[in-house]
This record gives C-alpha cells, structure tokens and sequence, in this order.
C-alpha cells in the first residue's frame, strides 16, 4: 500500500506534465488515425508530425505546425528534384539535406523550421519517391499539424493569462524568499560563503526570465485574436511581467553587493540591524504586491506600498550617511547602492519607471520565431537584389 501511494504521489504531484504527456498520446494517436483513413499510407507521417508540432500552448502549436508545414513543401520539392537527378542513394541523400538548408538560410527560416526542412525532406526521399508519393506525404504533414493544433488548446488547465499570472507570481514570491533570507542573514551578521548561497539563487532567476518573457508574450498576442481574452488586460499584465523582470535583477545585484561587501574585511553591513529592516521591508513590499497581482484587485494600493519601500530607502540613506566618517568609503558605496536597487524596485511596483513602457522589450529570440524576416521584408529585399541584378545587366543606373 505503501508503494502504491508513493506511485501515485509521483503523478499528482505532477498534474501538468501528465496532461501534457496523455494529450500529446491522443493527438499523435488521433493524427495516425486521420492520416491512415483520408490518405493512403499517411498515418505515420501524420503521426510523426503531430508530436513534433505539439506544444504547451495553443500559440506555440500554430507556430511549430507552420514551421513544419513550410518545411515539408521545401523538403518535398528538393527531394523530388535531386531523387529525379541521382535516383535513390547517398548523392541523392546528401545533396537533399545540402540544398535543403541553403533554402532555409535564403529564406531566413528560424531555427524550428530550418531543422524542419531537412528532415522533413528525409522523410519525402524514402523508398519509393514519386510525385505522387509526395503530395501524399505533404497532406500527412497537414493532417498531422492540424490535429497538433487542436489538441493543443487541451494541454494547459489554464489560459494564456492564468500561466503568466502563476508565474509572475512564483517568480515574485522567490524573490520575497530570498531577500528575507538575505535580511536575515545581515541581521545575524554574514560572511562570504552566505553570501555566496544569495547570489547563487539570484543567478537562478535570472535564468527565468527568458521564460517569462515568453509567456507573458504569449498572453499578449493570444488576447488579440482571441475573443476569450481582453487586449488590456493582456498588456497590464504584460507590463507586470516586465516589472517583475526588473525585480529580479535588482534582487540578483543585492545579493551580488552583499557578496562584494563580505570579502572585504571592513564590511560592516554584516550585523547591521537597520539595513536588515529596509531589506526585510523590501520583501515584505515584493509580496504585497505579489498578492494584488494574483487577486486583480486593490491595484490602487500598490501605489501605497511603493511610496512605503521609497521611505524605507531615504531613511535608510541617512542612517548610511550617518556613518559616512566612521567607514570604508567603498563599503559605503555599496551600502547606498542598495538604496538604488530598492527604489528601482518600487518603481517596479507601482509601475511608474518610464524604463518599463517606454523602452521596447525585446520578444522571443529570432532563432525561435518560424520566420527570422516577414514576408513583406524578404519580398522588399529580393525585390532590390532583382532590380539591381538587371541594372548591372542592363548597364543602366
């Protein structure tokens, strides 16, 4: 009995993995249905094409089911072209994957999709290529796409919004934990290899951001082509996600501070009550908000809470300035350093800092987008590469 609850402990402690997984299981299975019964022979390109669609959301899904779809037909063409030259074998299989990802460099394909197009090309040149064979293979590649997409709406419990939320909120709440630890830790007097454990967590959220990013992105766009979600929500909440980005940061340059203040010998942070407080209160101000966030209500009160951490920050300005004679002036350089950070922090709370709505936040990486250049820029770039070419041809200026 013992066990059986260990094993089932194992699943439920993992409800959004295992929801991923079993919808991944029926759409695969779903897309080899489709594909056997509508086209002849298509069930496990169908099939195979399905689990390499499928995401964790429904915007993802779109976007790698594209990504094949362009792949196949750039695939299914070279494969065709180079199997009619050199019939079936290494020439044919190597100048395949050697044309195919030249065309995926020309057409600035992303990183999903120039993956896509050599293997997907692999795919068409198997045994017994034909025109025929081909067309059947690319409405497999359809089929298998499409029921990615699908299902995919399936794999989350919770919408776009609600994925943001949680993680801002996760993401909030750590940061909370560890400037408590860190309060703690300087209340008690620290040393180095403390310090160190700090700074160590806070390069650990850094690491999330990237994540965050996306999904707050994703939020973004969904809102606005979905009429389940309100467009300035969306963006609220994408601001939020940049504010919280910023958070992080500032708590990861603390923990960075602290550090450099403990290996110097005349660190006399370690044991300060005072800076204790102001860094207490600083978590303390983090989860406030956290809460308003998760709840959508009181927004109006993170105001508040900000315009508390700023008093925090200039009383302990003077408490710091206080001590200017008696010393090291680069320990306290770092000490009112922290003063910074906590401001940028509840400019972070309350949203006011022009550096979150007016500075542009980079998207996802181009290397992850299906098309590293829109269709309009590619057409505008080749258009000038031809107009050129015969002007050089032509002799004409």
């Amino acid at each position: 009995m013992r066990l059986y609850r260990r094993t089932i402990k194992l699943f439920t402690d993992r409800k959004d993995w295992v929801r991923q997984i079993t919808v991944t299981a029926l759409a695969s299975g779903t897309a080899w249905l489709l594909g056997d019964t509508f086209i002849k022979s298509g069930g496990v390109v169908a099939a195979i094409v399905c689990a390499l669609s499928i995401r964790i959301s429904l915007y993802k899904s779109v976007r790698e089911g594209f990504g094949q779809i362009v792949g196949t037909a750039i695939g299914a063409s070279v494969a065709l072209g180079t199997v009619s030259l050199f019939h079936f074998g290494f020439i044919a299989v190597a100048v395949t994957v050697l044309l195919c990802s030249v065309v995926a460099r020309g057409l600035h394909l992303g990183e999903v999709a120039s993956v896509n197009v050599p293997v997907t090309a692999l795919i068409v040149i198997g045994p017994g290529i034909s025109g025929n064979t081909a067309l059947h293979r690319l409405l497999s590649t359809l089929v298998g796409a499409g029921v990615a997409i699908v299902f995919s709406y399936f794999s989350h419990g919770s919408t776009p919004k609600g994925r943001t939320t949680d993680q801002i909120s996760r993401l909030g709440e750590e940061c909370a934990t560890l400037l408590s630890e860190m309060a703690e830790g300087v209340a008690a007097g620290y040393v180095a290899s403390d310090a160190g454990k700090w700074l160590a967590k806070g390069r650990v959220l850094i690491e999330e951001i990237p994540k965050l990013r996306a999904q707050a992105l994703e939020a973004k766009r969904y809102a606005r082509w979905s009429p389940l979600e309100q467009s300035d929500v969306a963006d609220a909440l994408y601001i939020s996600g940049v504010a919280i980005e910023h958070t992080i940061v500032q708590v990861r340059t603390m923990a960075r501070t602290l550090f450099d203040a403990a290996v110097d010998k005349n660190n006399f942070m370690s044991g300060n009550s005072e800076l204790a407080q102001a860094i207490l209160d600083c978590s303390s101000a983090i989860l406030t908000k956290i809460e308003y966030v998760a709840q959508q209500s009181n927004m109006d009160q993170v105001d508040n809470v900000a315009h508390d951490l700023r008093l925090v920050g200039r009383v302990l300005a003077d408490h710091l300035f206080e001590l200017a004679r008696s010393v090291d002036q680069d320990q306290l350089v770092r000490a009112v350093s922290l003063v910074g950070n906590m401001d940028r922090i509840a400019d972070s709370l309350d949203e006011s800092s022009p550096a979150l709505k007016d500075v542009k936040t980079p998207g996802e990486p181009l290397s992850s987008q299906v098309l590293e250049l829109n269709p309009y820029q590619q057409g505008k770039r080749w258009r000038r590469k031809i107009v050129k070419f015969f002007k050089t041809v032509t002799g004409r200026n």
